[in-house]
């Protein structure tokens, strides 16, 4: 009779009796194939890895709680922002873009800033980034980004000419270009950022009105960045920095916290902006959409395990509740399927299941099997829709809110092609030691670019953005501006 009540166990819950020695036939071996113990753990360790993310493979995580400030109730139904003082658990993601799972976290790349709320009426996921904007605004173009990002398969290194190469001939990527060049391109800590839904979503009432939306996340610690020298330092020194910051802070109880603020537009300006609204690469003027306060988040408490927590969570856009929908935004439009399909290659299509991604709320649902399936399957419930035996069936009000939709079937491009103004605008809202850094860390970027052709060809879209911006940068990499441009 075993009596100790801390006995290590197999995975089917048997005690161990020996954990430092495998099982021999003599003290020389051979090993035993019967010691099951041995296989199981080794079978195990295996596998211990999942697949990383292709993109934000590197990240960290924290549980905290979203409470509402200001009644919004007027734009939107959803339950967890009905009321000023509500409380709704969630659980927070951050993470770098093209890195991998060991990679640095203070390189120059944008911030995954992904929010899981577990309201009570299902979970809702804003998935966005720490900046307001995006490289690109079609999906179709997603996957040819990613490569540019990540190792020449020649050389397995990144490669600065692929880079450079993509962006020069997709020119609706300067205004990111030029965010991610700039300070904000290496965030201090994970604290001292920003986050953005970038998308426009769509907020419906109760009466069923809608209005368009975009969502800002404005850190209460203040926006800080780090010189590109202290953050290759400080990448060799500590290549977990963010990650080490973030645990601490919270640990010590000096709690990261948010407010979020919103922009509101009436559905018909969708048709008479001067830009189009659903385009990511492009923010509203806050002159033209003023940012309205929705309420606070705070993160309280540190994940207990970071495989099953942060490396397990799962974030899709597409994870909606009702009186939040999509807009016809072309790359969200992607997201909604890319998300998800990539969590059920990557953890399975039972990971809404798991615990860090479970609803609060029932669920009630006719999916069965899969791997990994690991409650009760639905049990001896009726397993099909519709049925005579009382399942679950549709609640009619809680449908996406509808919206007139015309033209031709076709692979069309953006009306709208002016990709020169707004990054214009922010490199001339820079002051002059900004731009100074700005275009100091574009021409070292630039420098190790092949092909003079692909610097000659980005140098032009600098320029129509602003002739000064061009001219610096084409100064810094000793080139002159093509005369077409001038």
């Amino acid at each position: 009779m075993t009596t100790n009540k801390n006995n290590l166990t197999t995975s089917w819950g048997a005690p161990v009796g020996d954990n430092q020695n495998s099982m021999t036939a003599g003290s020389r071996g051979p090993t035993l194939i019967q010691d099951v113990h041995l296989l199981e753990k080794l079978a195990h360790f295996n596998r211990e890895r999942v697949p990383e993310r292709v993109v934000h493979a590197k990240g960290a995580g924290a549980h905290g709680y979203f409470e509402v400030t200001n009644d919004v109730s007027a734009y939107t139904k959803a339950v967890f922002l009905s009321e000023v003082g509500k409380r709704t658990p969630l659980f927070v993601r951050f993470s770098t873009v093209a890195g991998e799972n060991g990679s640095a976290d203070t390189v120059r790349d944008p911030r995954g800033f992904a929010v899981k709320f577990y309201t009570e009426e299902g979970n809702y996921d804003l998935v966005g980034n720490n900046t307001p904007v995006f490289f690109i605004r079609d999906a179709i173009k997603f996957p040819d980004f990613i490569h540019t990002q990540k190792r020449d398969p020649r050389t397995h290194l990144k490669n600065p000419t692929a880079v450079w190469d993509f962006w020069s001939l997709s020119p609706e990527s300067l205004h990111q270009v030029s965010i991610l060049m700039s300070d904000r391109g290496i965030p201090a800590t994970l604290r001292h950022m920003h986050g953005f839904g970038s998308h426009t979503f769509k907020w419906v009432n109760a009466e069923g009105d809608g209005v368009w939306v975009k969502y800002h996340f404005k850190t209460e610690q203040g926006v800080k960045n780090l010189a590109p020298d202290v953050a290759a330092k400080i990448a060799g020194e500590n290549p977990d920095y963010h990650t080490e910051d973030l645990f601490n802070a919270i640990e010590k109880g000096d709690l990261p916290s948010w407010k979020l603020y919103v922009q509101i537009m009436p559905l018909e300006d969708a048709d008479t902006y001067r830009f189009d609204p659903f385009d990511v690469t492009k923010v509203w003027s806050q002159k033209d959409y003023p940012l309205i306060e929705v309420g606070r988040m705070v993160l309280d408490r540190n994940p207990e395990n970071y495989f099953a927590e942060v490396e397990q969570a799962t974030f899709s856009p597409g994870t909606l509740v009702p009186g939040i929908d999509v807009s016809p935004d072309k790359m969200l439009q992607g997201r909604l399927f890319a998300y998800s399909d990539a969590h059920r290659y990557r953890v399975g299509a039972n990971h809404q299941a798991l615990p860090i991604n479970r609803p609060r709320s029932e669920v009630k649902n006719y999916q069965r099997d899969g791997q990994m399936r690991f409650d009760d399957n639905g049990g001896r419930s009726v397993y099909y829709e519709p049925n005579s035996f009382s399942g679950p069936t549709e609640s009619h009000e809680n449908k996406q809110a509808a919206y007139p939709v015309s033209g031709v079937a076709d692979s069309v491009a953006y009306d709208h092609n002016n990709h020169y103004t707004q990054a214009g605008d922010l490199y001339r809202l820079l002051n002059e030691d900004e731009r100074t850094r700005l275009v100091a860390n574009i021409v070292e970027a630039m420098k190790p670019v092949e092909k003079e052709e692909i610097k000659l060809r980005q140098i032009q879209h600098f320029y129509k953005a602003d002739p000064d911006y061009g001219k610096r940068i084409a100064d810094g990499l000793g080139l002159s501006v093509p005369q077409q441009v001038k």
